[in-house]
C-alpha cells in the first residue's frame, strides 16, 4: 500500500463528521473579518487532532511536528459573502449581519469557502492519523477575509512568519464549476491580479436648466467610461490579457439638478505585472485628461482598494502536484484548469516566506449541468464527491513533499 492510500484509508471515518461540519458551516456563514464562530470551531478541532494551535490576525494556524523533514503549508479561506442564498437547500443560510457600511445584508457561502475549510480540516485529521507514513511538519492555515483581500496580510501583520516553522512549499485550492470528482491544475499564472479603484470626478453644480453655469460630472463620467474602453482595445498588445470594468457610475439625485461630482468604481484584472502597471497608469492618465478637458474645478481622486496579487504557480511544484494527482485520481479526473480571471490573496503568504506554491481547482457540480458561478446566490456544490476530492487532493499534495515515514 502506497503512502497516499495508507493515509487516505481513514477517509470514510473522517467523512462521517465532515459532512455534518460542512452543513453547519454552510448554515452559519460569517462576513470577512467577522469569522469568530468559524475560527473557534476550527481551532477546537485542530486542538483535538493534536495540532499546536494559534489564533492570529483573525485566522487560525495549526502546526503538527512529526519529526525531521520538510515543512508543508496548506491554506483555506473562511469568510462568506454579503449574498442572500437562494438554493432552497435544507441547510441553506438564513443568516444576516451588519456590514462595514452599517447596512444589514444576507450572508452566504456563495464562493465555496465552507468547502475549503471542511476539506483542510479533514486533510489535517488524515495527516495526523497517518503520521507513521510521513516525516516532517504539516501546517494547516485557515485565513479570514479573502473576499476583501485583507486576510492574508492581517495574519502576516500579526506575526505569522515568526509564529510558525518556515515552510518549503504552500498549497491552496478552490471549488469551482468543474465536474465533481475532478481536479484542475495549471502551470504559471492561474488567477489574475485584481485592483479596484474608486474614482471621484469633480464638476460644478447648477440648475438643470442652466447647464452653461456647470461643469457637468455626468457628461464627464460618460466620456471617461467610454475612453477607458480603449485601454484594452487600443493600448494592450494583442494576445496579452487585461480587463477594465466600470462596475458603478453614480452622480446626482434629481433630473433638474446638475451634481457637483460623480463616482466611478473600476475593476482591473491582469496576468502580467507590466500590463498591470500600464493599465493602472493609463486609467489615471485618461481620467486626468478628461477632467482637464471638461474644466473640472478640482483634480480627480483615486482610492485603490481590494487589491489582489497575481497567483503564479511554480512550474516544478505544479508539475509534481499534477503528477501525484494523476497517479491518485487517474488521468481522466485531472484537467487543465486554464487561467481563471478571478483573484486571490493566498499568494501573499508564500511570497512573505519566499517559497514556491501551487493553487488548483476542485470540481463541485454534476456532469452535464450548468454550474452557477462563484458568488451567485444559487452557488451550491455537491457535498460528495466534492469533499472527498478536495480532502484527498490536499493530502496527496502534502505527501508529495513530506518525507518518507515508517509505513
Amino acid at each position: 500500500m502506497g503512502r497516499n492510500e495508507s493515509v487516505l484509508q481513514g477517509l470514510p471515518r473522517t467523512r462521517e463528521w465532515q459532512e455534518d461540519f460542512y452543513r453547519d458551516l454552510h448554515s452559519h456563514p460569517e462576513l470577512s473579518g467577522q469569522e469568530s464562530r468559524t475560527a473557534a470551531n476550527v481551532a477546537r478541532r485542530l486542538g483535538e487532532m493534536g495540532y499546536a494551535v494559534q489564533q492570529l490576525g483573525g485566522g487560525v494556524v495549526g502546526v503538527l511536528d512529526n519529526g525531521p523533514g520538510p515543512v508543508v503549508l496548506a491554506r483555506a479561506d473562511m469568510d462568506a459573502l454579503p449574498v442572500t442564498e437562494q438554493t432552497d437547500l435544507p441547510y441553506a443560510s438564513t443568516e444576516s449581519a451588519t456590514d462595514e457600511t452599517g447596512a444589514v445584508v444576507g450572508i452566504a457561502h456563495a464562493c465555496g469557502h465552507d468547502v475549503h475549510v471542511t476539506c483542510l480540516l479533514g486533510a489535517a485529521e488524515l495527516v495526523a492519523q497517518g503520521a507513521s507514513g510521513w516525516s516532517g511538519t504539516f501546517v494547516a492555515l485557515f485565513q479570514p477575509a479573502e473576499e476583501t483581500a485583507s486576510g492574508a496580510q492581517a495574519m502576516l501583520d500579526a506575526g505569522l512568519v515568526d509564529a510558525i516553522p518556515r515552510p518549503e512549499v504552500a498549497f491552496a485550492q478552490h471549488v469551482l464549476g468543474l465536474e465533481a470528482g475532478t481536479v484542475g491544475t495549471h502551470p504559471g499564472p492561474v488567477l489574475s491580479a485584481g485592483d479596484s479603484i474608486r474614482i471621484t470626478l469633480y464638476g460644478k453644480g447648477s440648475h438643470g436648466s442652466m447647464p452653461h453655469q456647470s461643469v457637468d460630472p455626468v457628461v464627464l463620467a460618460a466620456a471617461v467610461v467610454m475612453r477607458l474602453q480603449t485601454i484594452v482595445a487600443r493600448e494592450t498588445k494583442p494576445g496579452e490579457f487585461a480587463v477594465v470594468t466600470v462596475g458603478s457610475s453614480v452622480a446626482g439625485t434629481k433630473s433638474n439638478i446638475i451634481a457637483d461630482r460623480a463616482v466611478l468604481l473600476v475593476n482591473v484584472r491582469t496576468y502580467d505585472d507590466g500590463v498591470r502597471t500600464h493599465v493602472l497608469s493609463a486609467i489615471e492618465r485618461i481620467v486626468r485628461a478628461e477632467c482637464e478637458a471638461s474644466g473640472s474645478p478640482q483634480a480627480p481622486t483615486f482610492d485603490y482598494y481590494d487589491q489582489y496579487p497575481l497567483t503564479d504557480n511554480d512550474a516544478e511544484v505544479g508539475e509534481a502536484v499534477t503528477a501525484s494527482f494523476r497517479e491518485h485520481f487517474g488521468d481522466e479526473h485531472v484537467v487543465d484548469l486554464g487561467r481563471v480571471t478571478a483573484s486571490e490573496d493566498f499568494s501573499r503568504v508564500p511570497d512573505a516566506f519566499g517559497i514556491p506554491y501551487c493553487y488548483w481547482g476542485v470540481g463541485g457540480f454534476a456532469a452535464g449541468t450548468e454550474a452557477p458561478p462563484n458568488h451567485s446566490p444559487f452557488f451550491a456544490p455537491l457535498i460528495q464527491p466534492t469533499l472527498d476530492t478536495g480532502t484527498a487532493a490536499l493530502v496527496v499534495a502534502a505527501l508529495s513533499r513530506l518525507g518518507e515515514g515508517r509505513a
